[in-house]
């Protein structure tokens, strides 16, 4: 089983838009929105455009996007 890594911000709007479907929604100063339709309605987050995303973060960031980390971490 992978498991999650320190990565950078650019690295994980990457693989949430290339795979698992979400589209950049706006960008205030260096955090990026980002949003998808599902059948049970609109999923967003929101990515903190830095060098290095620390575990925490990106856990919190794949919460709120209703992501596992399993899934995501197979992409890096």
């Amino acid at each position: 089983m992978p498991r999650l890594r320190e990565v950078s911000g650019k690295t994980t709007v990457k693989i949430l838009c290339n795979n698992f479907g979400f589209q950049i929604s706006g960008r205030s100063g260096s955090h990026v929105r980002l949003s998808k339709m599902t059948p049970e309605g609109k999923v967003g987050t929101v990515v903190p455009m830095h060098g290095g995303l620390k575990i925490g973060t990106l856990r919190g960031i794949l919460k709120l996007a209703k992501v596992e980390p399993d899934e995501f971490s197979k992409y890096l």
